[in-house]
């Protein structure tokens, strides 16, 4: 709780009947709510999430409430509890931009009874695919299962892994303990997979002295190893939509290479055939709209690392622009309506601000499976985009900014609207919904 604390007073102050409130309670538009379930307890937690525009578009984040939920939790009770909170933090549901929540129906409901937009979670979206994957295939199956009795078989005994530990040092290889496969716990079993494929060596000189519940045939050590190698787009892109940085702007793209790579064909499919089919028929089905979704196509389009270039259809493409072009209108409107006549609107910014650069992981030194589809679907676009027809001013400077070639993936889009807020129409809110479409994180 400490780091919360410490959010909390970035934001806490008392207002005038003594409650606390947030500042600035404008920039606040997307709430997090979270359920976190113990033996005897249940927590609701509300988190805020937005961007202080005077510190070059720094997105920022507070834990607000965390309280003890009782009773039932249907989506009414879940509703009424979520509305309690933002009336004590005295924040205007009109404030609120998407709310992220779970997949439960109920967190669903609650949504709807409140009647303010929503999204599910990404990242437990494509476990969900990745269970019906694992379990379209016997021999795939099969073979896991026999790895969760092995691994079982050291977790359940402590003189079984010292032996094992001994066995590592005796091979001078690194010491480690085998992942155990937990089905609540995302890509635990590619971590199984991975941690066995490692430790191969090892397991099989303890199994010729010494008595496993089974053993791995040829087959399925081979079997094993392309398991790892179709799992692993998975497992990364999970990793950075979970990412403290992570945006909704990143679901279409991803989506977009997850079906690009799981379509192709090659000789190393002999045995996961069917496995590699029915994760892309589960990604298909799961994310059959995931494009025509306005929150999530126009913050895609509003990230510059990724702007039009990776929806799939002349369709979806359309009418993400035209949803655009309809907010940009719409925030002009408001602005013209509000903004005293003759004050400064578009803060000025001369500095560029220096490149973000993504920090390798050090925790990690897996190599990205997905970085060549990402830049293969740019240069394909970039090849076929021609010239475009547009009459509205909104509509011309929309499409000088998708015009424009992208940013590396690995720059930050908060830096790029902070320096280049001041050469797009009516900046003061377009940039503003653009932060905010970068804050939905999972």
């Amino acid at each position: 709780m400490a780091a919360a604390k410490g959010s909390m007073k970035m934001v806490n102050k008392e207002g005038e009947s003594g409650h606390p409130c947030l500042v600035p309670l404008c920039s606040v538009k997307l709430c997090d709510v979270t359920f976190l379930s113990f033996k005897y307890m249940s927590l609701l937690s509300l988190t805020s999430h937005w961007v202080d525009r005077e510190s070059t578009f720094t997105p920022r984040s507070a834990l607000l409430h965390a309280n003890e939920f009782r009773g039932s939790h249907t989506g009414t009770s879940i509703a009424e509890a979520i509305e309690e909170m933002l009336v004590k933090w005295k924040i205007p549901k009109s404030n609120v931009h998407v709310v992220l929540r779970d997949n439960a129906s109920n967190m669903k409901k609650a949504m709807d009874e409140m009647d303010v937009a929503s999204l599910g979670c990404f990242a437990h979206t494509l476990q969900l695919v990745v269970h019906e994957g694992l379990l379209s295939q016997r021999s795939v199956s099969d073979a896991l299962a026999n790895c969760r009795k092995i691994v079982g078989h050291f977790k359940h005994s402590p003189l079984a892994t010292t032996c094992l530990e001994d066995i590592q040092k005796d091979l001078q290889m690194p010491t480690k303990r085998l992942h155990q496969d937990v089905a609540t716990r995302w890509n635990s079993t590619y971590y199984m997979v991975e941690s066995l494929l490692e430790q191969k060596r090892s397991i099989s000189a303890y199994g010729a002295d010494h008595d496993l519940p089974v053993t791995l045939t040829s087959y399925q050590w081979a079997l094993l190893e392309k398991i790892i190698i179709v799992l692993a787009p998975f497992e990364e892109l999970t990793r950075q939509i979970s990412s403290s940085t992570s945006s909704a702007a990143e679901v279409i793209p991803s989506v977009t290479v997850l079906k690009r790579l799981l379509a192709r064909e090659s000789e190393g499919d002999t045995g996961i055939k069917t496995m590699k089919t029915t994760l892309l028929e589960a990604v298909q089905k799961r994310f059959k709209n995931i494009e025509n979704e306005p929150l999530y196509a126009v913050a895609t389009l509003l990230d510059p690392r990724f702007k039009d270039r990776y929806f799939t259809g002349a369709d979806s493409n359309k009418h993400a622009k035209d949803a655009l072009t309809q907010e940009v209108e719409m925030e002009a409107a408001l602005l013209s309506r509000t903004t005293p006549e003759g004050a400064e609107t578009v803060p000025e910014n001369p500095h560029k601000a220096p490149r973000l650069e993504a920090q390798p992981d050090s925790s990690s030194s897996r190599k990205s499976s997905l970085k060549g589809l990402f830049e293969e679907i740019l240069q394909e676009h970039d090849e076929e985009r021609g010239a475009s027809s547009t009459s509205t001013q909104v509509q011309n400077q929309i499409q000088t900014y998708l015009t424009e070639q992208t940013v590396p993936r690995s720059d930050s889009p908060f830096q790029y609207w902070g320096v280049n807020q001041i050469h797009f129409l009516h900046p003061g809110c377009h940039c503003c919904k653009v932060s905010l479409c970068s804050l939905y994180q999972c």
